[in-house]
């Protein structure tokens, strides 16, 4: 098992960049509870928890596989975050120049939600794969723990973001630069962890 606090803040790394545009979707979702009374805070925190769930026992099963893999071609997990962060970048670059916006998805009741966040997270399976089939037990228990964490703070800042417009207007005119940027870094994260970048 690696170092807690250096596996606590990759975890939480990881976390929050591929689910910073979460936070755009569960303002909106919590914004629709007011105005609309659908869907209800509770089921908008039990269909996030339960969607990244579902997002990382697939992962988990897909690094389980990926561990049959012979060792020296394990650094090629890498190249997946990598090129998914190239492409989101490429992405903004064209939704940037077009002055494309991101546009909200208002679902209604549990399934919804849950049926969101998957959809929502898709991709997120390609980034937590690599990085589950990399580490240890004991450094995937401390994942686990900081994924549950901030599920719970997610809800709680995404109930917070419908007070505060700024917050909200920085995550959706950020959020699509931050992703990439840390998908790029998962990747180099896990070629550095298997040995890949020669240190």
């Amino acid at each position: 098992m690696g170092s807690i606090s250096a596996t606590i803040s990759t975890a939480a790394g990881v976390f929050a960049g591929t689910n910073v545009d979460d936070m755009i979707v569960l303002a909106v979702l919590n914004a629709s509870a007011r105005t609309d009374g659908r869907p209800r805070p509770w089921q908008i925190c039990v269909g996030q928890f339960a969607g990244v769930a579902v997002l990382v026992c697939v992962s988990m099963l897909v690094a389980a596989g990926m561990a049959l893999a012979p060792e020296r071609w394990i650094w090629l997990l890498g190249l997946v975050p990598l090129v998914l962060g190239v492409r989101k970048l490429l992405a903004a670059f064209r939704a940037s120049r077009a002055g494309e916006q991101i546009s909200p998805v208002v679902v209604h009741g549990l399934p919804g939600v849950v049926g969101l966040t998957i959809a929502n997270g898709g991709d997120n399976v390609a980034t937590y794969a690599p990085v589950f089939a990399t580490t240890d037990a004991g450094d995937t228990v401390v994942t686990l723990a900081v994924f549950t964490v901030g599920v719970a703070l997610w809800c709680l800042l995404g109930a917070g973001l419908v007070a505060h417009r700024k917050v909200t207007e920085a995550v959706s005119r950020w959020g699509h630069w931050t992703v990439p940027a840390v998908f790029i870094l998962i990747g180099l994260y896990v070629f550095h962890k298997t040995g890949a970048l020669g240190f």
